[in-house]
C-alpha cells in the first residue's frame, strides 16, 4: 500500500511540474535570441551588411506569405528589429519567471508564428525549420499557463484564490 501511495504521489508531482522544463528552455532561450541580437554588431546594421535585420528581411519579403508586413517594417526597420530583440527578452522573462505566463507565451507563438512565416517559410520538408517546432512548443503553455514556481502562482495565493 505504501508504495502505491508513493507512485501515486511521484505521478501526481510529475504531472504538476511537467511543464517546467519547457518552461526553462524556452524563457532561457528566448532572453538569450533577445540578448545576442543586442549584442550581435551586425542586427541593427543597414541593408549593406548582408547579416542585419534590414538586410535579411529585405531578402525574405519576396519569398514570404506574409511579405506585405515586412514592407512595413522595412519602412523603419531598426525600430522593428529593437522591438522584435525586446520582444523575445520580455517572453523569455515572462515565461522564465512565470509572471503574466500565459500573455508571455502568446507573444512566443506570435515571435514564433513570425518567424516560420518568414525565415523558415522555404524550408523543405517543413520539418526542418525549427521555428514551427517552437509555435507548437508555445501551445501548451498558452493552455496550461505558468501556474506553478512562478509569480503568477504567487499573486493569485496572495489574491486568496487558484491560478
Amino acid at each position: 500500500m505504501g508504495g502505491t501511495l508513493t507512485r501515486e504521489r511521484l505521478k501526481a508531482r510529475g504531472t504538476t511540474y511537467a511543464l517546467l522544463p519547457l518552461r526553462v528552455f524556452l524563457g532561457v532561450t528566448f532572453i538569450y535570441a533577445g540578448l545576442y541580437k543586442f549584442t550581435d554588431p551586425h542586427y541593427l546594421g543597414g541593408l549593406s551588411d548582408p547579416t542585419s535585420f534590414a538586410a535579411m528581411t529585405q531578402g525574405l519579403k519576396s519569398s514570404s506569405p506574409i511579405g506585405p508586413l515586412l514592407g512595413i517594417a522595412l519602412k523603419a526597420p531598426s525600430s522593428f528589429a529593437v522591438a522584435f530583440a525586446v520582444g523575445e527578452l520580455a517572453v523569455g522573462l515572462g515565461t522564465l519567471f512565470g509572471l503574466l505566463g500565459r500573455v508571455a507565451a502568446v507573444g512566443g507563438a506570435l515571435l514564433s508564428l513570425s518567424l516560420f512565416l518568414t525565415v523558415s517559410w522555404q524550408v523543405y520538408p517543413y520539418f526542418l525549420g525549427n521555428d514551427l517546432i517552437y509555435l507548437m512548443a508555445w501551445l501548451p503553455l498558452i493552455l496550461a499557463g505558468t501556474s506553478y514556481l512562478s509569480f503568477d502562482s504567487w499573486l493569485a495565493s496572495r489574491r486568496g484564490r487558484p491560478e
